[in-house]
């Protein structure tokens, strides 16, 4: 039987332990509470505006996006033949990279700034082509909705009226709890960006060293690979198969280089010019429209030179000859 004395000693402990629970718990709050007055891009700065998936279903911006996440935003319109299928490509590899931290430690959201043609149905076929996974969903809304919610999230400049996409190839990329953000442009090299985007969000396993290193860009390139890297890489190989675009061993041998030069340059006139070529390619390969790249003579010439000199390292196979036939329109011979 427990006596007097031992029971008041009980009580005592007991009513300390419920204060210190208590203290500790408004401790807690007050913390919590600071933090959020701290943070300028929380509640009360993103609107939390309906949106509707590339799978129908409809989602609060900020109370069921991004809230409590880690998030990479940039905005697309399906139609776009220029920066955007680039930008999808280029952010498909990112997630590769990720990997398993797609959809657990960060999530993208690429949201369509042509609601009206952007439909659910429109945005999941495209988010096919590119074949996306689980921690990416493509957005659409009302026109005035996705207005605010770009401008709030630097999506939107005024510059964007002059450029030939209606907006530029940013990427932000956040952690709403803290309330830190950075912008970041989606064409860079995804391996750069997977490790930039780590270091950003803290992550101690950085997701690019998964990534075998000999995928890496070094440091001292050669002007024609830069280019590659940075602009073709994405939908073009040089001997290793079609990708998104067709394969780009001996391009030039294949093609006369007069041709190949001005379609880099200028491969949307030419589709509307009507050029057989340039219109047979955009029947096969119809994920991503070849973009203009508008470079310069010096920038043309080193990566013509480069496209030379890596599939002068490719063997000349029946593949490839059966591939050259084909993109001729003659019959080949076995």
């Amino acid at each position: 039987m427990m006596n007097i004395a031992q029971s008041k000693n009980w009580a005592s402990l007991a009513r300390k332990a419920v204060a210190a629970t208590l203290f500790t718990g408004a401790m807690s709050l007050l913390a919590m509470g600071s933090a959020l007055a701290d943070n300028p891009y929380g509640a009360n700065y993103f609107p939390n505006v309906p949106l509707t998936t590339q799978d129908g279903k409809t989602v609060k911006f900020y109370d069921d996006l991004i809230k409590g996440k880690s998030v990479a935003i940039n905005v697309i319109y399906t139609s776009c033949k220029d920066e955007c299928p680039l930008e999808t490509a280029k952010l498909a590899q990112l997630a590769q990279i990720f990997g398993d931290k797609m959809g657990k430690e960060i999530f993208f959201y690429s949201i369509s700034i042509d609601p009206k043609h952007d439909t659910p149905e429109v945005l999941k076929a495209y988010s096919k082509n590119f074949k996306t996974g689980p921690g990416w969903e493509f957005l659409t809304g009302t026109e005035a909705d996705i207005k605010v919610l770009v401008k709030k999230l630097g999506l939107s400049r005024n510059s964007d009226k002059a450029n030939k996409d209606g907006h530029t190839a940013s990427l932000m990329v956040g952690n709403e709890p803290t309330g830190q953000w950075m912008r970041n442009s989606a064409l860079d090299n995804p391996i750069f960006l997977a490790a930039s985007m780590g270091s950003f969000l803290g992550w101690r396993d950085d997701p690019a060293k998964r990534t075998s290193y000999a995928q890496a860009t070094p440091i001292n390139l050669e002007t024609g690979q830069q280019m590659f890297n940075s602009r073709c890489s994405a939908c073009h190989t040089i001997g290793g198969g079609d990708k998104m675009g067709p394969d780009l061993a001996g391009v030039t041998k294949r093609r006369d280089r007069e041709w190949v030069a001005r379609y880099l340059n200028s491969a949307e006139k030419m589709r509307q010019e009507g050029d057989p070529i340039a219109l047979e390619l955009a029947t096969k390969y119809k994920t991503v429209g070849m973009p203009d790249q508008r470079l310069g003579g010096p920038d043309l010439k080193e990566i013509l030179s480069y496209l030379e000199l890596k599939s002068d390292a490719v063997p000349t196979t029946k593949t490839v000859a059966n591939r050259e036939a084909v993109q001729k329109g003659t019959p080949h011979k076995h």
